[in-house]
């Protein structure tokens, strides 16, 4: 009889799983409660393998180069790189982040604070990924840091680090810095990409 219990209760289980599977590119681009931006996390910092998040399977793939997994040959993510859910950018892809913050697990969801944007010429393409920190004070490593001003005056060096990661963490010369904006470019721009 026991046995018979905890199959059913490890069905039942299996199934709450399956049927609760969360579909990441239907969040709100705001949270509910607090109204603060969104994030969901696909590559943790610190780390070189590059996952994107699949809408149609709803899992995060490992991203593929000539049928290999790529990884970056360069230094490893300076940050949690994901994307805003709620976006579409004119690729179709959601709006990309990269939150400075500690190391986060694949698939966590983070309030963010925007801090500015960077515009990247990435091989002919305009891409613009946010920068943003953790709303949560508990989560920042850049302590006082709410906007671009803060940001560069107070770690100036940081600012040349992501620069040389973006230039570097493709192909050496396909990315070029086309500029940095600020918390407020940042924000108009995540609600001109809103669905």
């Amino acid at each position: 009889m026991q046995g018979a219990k905890r199959l059913l209760g490890s069905l039942l289980i299996g199934l709450g799983v399956v049927g609760c599977q969360t579909d990441y590119a239907e969040l709100p681009t705001f949270s509910a409660e607090r109204k603060l931006l969104q994030t969901v996390i696909e590559v943790p910092a610190g780390t070189n393998l590059e996952r994107r998040y699949d809408p149609a399977t709803h899992e995060f793939a490992p991203q593929q180069r000539a049928g290999k997994d790529r990884v970056l040959e360069f230094l490893p993510y300076p940050g949690n790189y994901g994307f805003i859910p709620g976006t579409s950018t004119a690729t179709g892809a959601p709006l990309a982040v990269l939150v400075l913050a500690e190391s986060q697990p694949t698939g966590t969801v983070l309030e963010v604070l925007p801090i500015g944007l960077v515009l990247l010429d990435n091989a002919g393409a305009m891409e613009r990924v946010v920068l943003a920190v953790p709303a949560r004070p508990s989560q920042q490593i850049l302590p006082e840091t709410s906007t671009w001003a803060e940001f560069t005056q107070r770690y100036p060096a940081a600012q040349q680090m992501l620069r040389l990661w973006f230039q570097h963490r493709d192909s050496p010369g396909a990315v070029r810095i086309m500029g940095w904006k600020d918390e407020h470019a940042a924000a108009e721009h995540v609600r001109k990409v809103m669905r």
